[in-house]
């Protein structure tokens, strides 16, 4: 029952959803918002797989008042989004946009009017084109306009934000952006990924000291896509892969963020197409690690990828609409493990929550996969807790159904459905059940 699962968690712990400006912002070229990569990508043919584009999307940007009002009717005590940087500045950097500006401060106003607490990521993978154009993030000169940007943010929303994340999935910005090629820019170029996620470290650690320098008390962070990563078999070689991807996708991103140097063992795998120098900012300790969590990878050894990876599918799984396996007990696993081997201050699930083909009927939608993914995954989240984990906070991927990158609008993760060609915003069953969750750990005595 929720009240039996709400009493596992501490008074103040935070229970919030997630957003990220291009999937629901819509506007795409309203009020001085310049063009991101993601407006170019959408319309190279193939890229989505729908063939749909992210301008109108769910038009959050003009429906915003009453996607506060569902936070609102959830119980939501804090709400994550991202400020969408070409909205701000148009070409990256220079000339400031004041009506995108003005967007974010009635948002951030109206959220703390309500009792729900914004915790701002200033990077959720929207690049300015202008600033693709002459080279993106393989340039260091995107670094120092990163730096400028968050400086700007912070100085105009600071006030009332305390609670910051630099960048979200850098892992998935450098490699499904510059190595496969299935996000945007589309670039497919091994050594090209390596070098971005070199430069989008430097720039977790300008941006970190450029808000700490326009705002001393903010609380700065980052967003890291993590998973445990397994061997498929007792195979030395499958144990072997299993080390590589815990290198390629944890320890590569989550290392330099705690100040120690790039893992011995990547760099060298890495030097065959290029050589990582050391990173030249100061490191910028955390005072919190959002975790974003979706599922476990079981690994083979073989294929024609770099790493030499092959990510099994474990027979007798279930599985979401992603095609990625449900494996609530990896979650526990998990904070343990990044409390124990990077000791962070304190560590909130920034990101969690699960795709599936909902059904609606009239003014129902049902979504009873769902549900069962967030008890099951809240569930470890608490047997963390019990496990000594500094957790803090639970963000459900996502408010409301969106603009899924590549998949278009094929791809649901909402807690409140939305109907695209009327743009009807119906709170689904799992929805209810998260606030039924919320309001029971507010009834429990303090």
């Amino acid at each position: 029952m929720t009240s039996d699962l709400a009493r596992r968690f501490p008074s103040g712990f935070l229970w919030g959803s997630a957003t990220a400006a291009y999937q629901i912002e819509g506007a795409a070229r309203e009020d001085g918002k310049g063009p991101s990569i993601w407006d170019t990508f959408c319309r190279r043919p193939g890229a989505i797989a729908t063939g749909e584009v992210g301008d109108v999307s769910c038009d959050h940007y003009h429906r915003w008042r009453e996607d506060v009002a569902l936070m609102r009717e959830l119980g939501l005590g804090a709400y994550r989004f991202s400020i969408s940087w070409p909205r701000v500045l148009p070409e990256g950097r220079g000339a400031v946009n004041d009506r995108g500006l003005a967007f974010y401060d009635a948002l951030v106003d109206a959220l703390l009017a309500i009792g729900v607490r914004p915790f701002v990521t200033l990077y959720h993978w929207d690049l300015p084109q202008s600033l693709q154009d002459r080279g993106g993030w393989s340039e260091p000169d995107t670094v120092a306009a990163f730096g400028e940007y968050a400086a700007l943010v912070a100085e105009r929303l600071g006030d009332r934000v305390t609670d910051w994340m630099t960048l979200n999935e850098p892992e998935v910005v450098a490699f499904a952006g510059h190595h496969s090629g299935v996000h945007a820019p589309g670039v497919r170029d091994f050594p090209t990924a390596l070098r971005v996620s070199h430069q989008l470290h430097r720039a977790h650690r300008a941006g970190a000291a450029a808000i700490r320098a326009a705002r001393p008390g903010a609380r700065v962070g980052i967003a890291l896509n993590m998973s445990p990563c397994e061997a498929a078999s007792a195979d030395p070689a499958d144990a072997a892969a299993a080390t590589r991807m815990d290198g390629y996708l944890n320890r590569w991103f989550a290392d330099p963020v705690f100040g120690r140097p790039y893992p011995s063992d990547m760099l060298e795998h890495y030097a065959r197409w290029v050589r990582i120098p050391p990173l030249d900012l100061q490191p910028q300790a955390p005072d919190f690690l959002g975790v974003n969590y979706y599922s476990r990878r079981v690994c083979r050894a073989g294929g024609d990828d770099p790493l030499g990876v092959v990510r099994m599918q474990p027979e007798g799984s279930s599985y979401t609409a992603m095609e990625w396996e449900v494996h609530a007990a990896s979650l526990r696993d998990l904070l343990v493990r990044v409390t124990h081997e990077w000791q962070p201050p304190s560590v909130i699930v920034t990101e969690n929550g699960a795709a599936y083909d909902d059904v609606v009927r009239g003014d129902r939608v049902t979504d009873p996969e769902r549900t069962s993914f967030l008890s099951e995954h809240i569930a470890a989240a608490a047997d963390a807790l019990d496990a000594g984990v500094p957790l803090r906070g639970y963000f459900v991927w996502t408010l409301m159904d969106n603009f899924e990158w590549a998949h278009g609008t094929s791809k649901r993760f909402g807690l409140v459905h939305v109907d695209y060609a009327t743009q009807r915003r119906r709170v689904k069953d799992s929805g209810r059940w998260y606030r039924d969750l919320i309001a029971a750990r507010r009834a429990v005595p303090v």
